[in-house]
């Protein structure tokens, strides 16, 4: 995606203080809206993101929660921008993953039960990741710096989030969103629709890293998450657990990771 729709920002008039000074300026910020998905004509959910890239955020989210697990199960999808509203019609209807979605995961600590995750479908639908995928320390501070020249929304705004699918060096696809759990079903969107090996790929990331962002790049098979911020101590339970990279506060030449360091080569 190149830069971004003029739809994504407005300029809003606000008064500036700095010290004893005050002065009127004009400050570009970020648009929402609702996004309410209808599946196979029930309404499904609501979603609140940025305008732009809503086919990638349907498909992501659909297979996210393992309604459709092939491209070609998603037969049609449409979707109104004017009124909000999009359309999905799958041809399997009823399945499991609809039927679980947003249920809670209730389970004993004892045994083998996934006492970190809160939804039946997380549970139920995240494996252990085995890639043997490894980058050079270098390579995440190129992929970090591909993520910023990519964000120039956030730039003018500081109002979104966004993420990065890279691999071998190059940027496969940006997507920014003022969700950060969006921005991670609008990569998932697009490489579940081109059938990419997303083992081999790495998830640059702007935000706060989550325990569901890790449960996202885990749904994903991502192996190698980084980030600018910070990691939450679930987050990094849970990435233990799934096989998941995770590099936090990656800036200029300096990061810290977290877990499954074994995919991380130090270079100069």
């Amino acid at each position: 995606m190149e830069g971004f729709s003029k739809t994504d920002a407005v300029e809003i008039e606000a008064i500036k203080i700095d010290g004893l000074n005050m002065q009127r300026v004009k400050e570009k910020v970020v648009v929402e809206q609702a996004l309410t998905v209808y599946l196979n004509d029930e309404e499904f959910v609501t979603v609140v993101c940025s305008p732009g890239q809503e086919k990638e955020l349907v498909t992501g989210l659909l297979c996210s929660e393992g309604i459709i697990n092939k491209p070609e199960q998603l037969t049609k999808l449409s979707i109104d921008n004017k009124e909000g509203l999009a359309w999905a019609e799958t041809s399997v209807k009823n399945n499991l993953g609809e039927a679980m979605y947003l249920k809670r995961y209730l389970t004993s600590c004892c045994g083998k039960g996934r006492s970190s995750f809160y939804y039946a479908n997380d549970a139920r639908l995240v494996q252990k990741i085995e890639s043997p995928m490894q980058v050079t320390s270098r390579e995440v501070i190129h992929y970090m710096k591909l993520l910023d020249e990519k964000s120039e929304l956030f730039h003018q705004t500081g109002g979104v989030h966004g993420a990065v699918l890279a691999s071998a060096g190059h940027l496969e696809y940006f997507a920014f969103d003022i969700g950060r759990h969006n921005v991670l079903d609008k990569l998932y969107g697009y490489a579940f629709t081109k059938k990419m090996d997303l083992s081999q790929k790495v998830i640059a990331f702007s935000g706060r890293m989550s325990s569901e962002i890790v449960i996202k790049a885990g749904k994903m098979g991502c192996p190698i998450l980084m980030g600018v911020s910070a990691p939450s101590a679930l987050a990094l339970t849970l990435a233990n657990e799934l096989g998941i990279t995770v590099i936090g506060f990656a800036r200029q030449n300096s990061m810290n990771i977290y877990t499954h360091p074994e995919r991380i080569l130090i270079q100069s």
